[in-house]
């Protein structure tokens, strides 16, 4: 599997972003984008998974396997942003279910991906009354319960402690080593292999 960007330019409220970016990724590889606050890791991510339009440029995704042939490639994408995308009232589980049954590609069990993210137990509590880092470990179970080859991660390891953070890196490289594509925007190094970096540098 192969993803090549070429030429991505974004503009976001009315001022130009994104300018002129390109890079490919195949599986097993990871893609660090860095840069300081405002130079558009987060455009990027979002415009990769079709949340902002492109101004120009282009993504293909080749040599995919025949089960995601017809899918487009931000079906194919995990998004995991600053924002945990769950609702409060619902319990931990009930948020799992709505997305797997929302993202198609079922893989995990509720169950087994909560254990793997060390919230075993928490089924059936409300997602509300969970702390800071236990959200976003709930969060990154939905990575986990359907499948989607690509993960687009904004500061993933954002809210986590040392422990949970080396235990979401472990989860990384699985999914590199299964063949899969990451691409991640950071301030912080992370524990994973064949990741090249991209270089956004300051805010235009």
């Amino acid at each position: 599997m192969h993803l090549i960007a070429e030429n991505l330019t974004v503009h976001r409220g009315g001022e130009m972003v994104i300018d002129n970016i390109s890079f490919a990724r195949s599986s097993g590889e990871a893609l660090i984008v860095r840069g300081e606050n405002g130079s558009g890791k987060s455009t990027l991510l979002r415009a990769i998974a079709d949340l902002l339009p492109l101004e120009s440029g282009g993504l293909t995704l080749s040599g995919r396997d025949p089960e995601f042939a017809d899918t487009p490639i931000p079906g194919l994408c995990h998004y995991l942003g600053h924002d945990n995308s769950m609702k409060p009232a619902l319990s931990v589980g009930e948020n799992l279910t709505f997305w797997r049954e929302f993202a198609g590609f079922p893989h995990l069990d509720i169950g087994e991906a909560l254990d793997m993210v060390g919230l075993a137990g928490l089924f059936d509590i409300p997602f509300a009354h969970l702390s800071t880092g236990q959200r976003r470990r709930a969060s990154i179970a939905r990575l986990l319960v359907s499948y989607r080859p690509i993960w687009l991660l904004d500061e993933p390891t954002s809210g986590l402690d040392a422990a949970s953070e080396a235990q979401f890196c472990a989860l990384m490289q699985t999914h590199l080593d299964d063949e899969g594509i990451i691409i991640a925007a950071t301030h912080v190094p992370l524990d994973i292999s064949n990741a090249s970096v991209l270089d956004l540098g300051v805010p235009r």
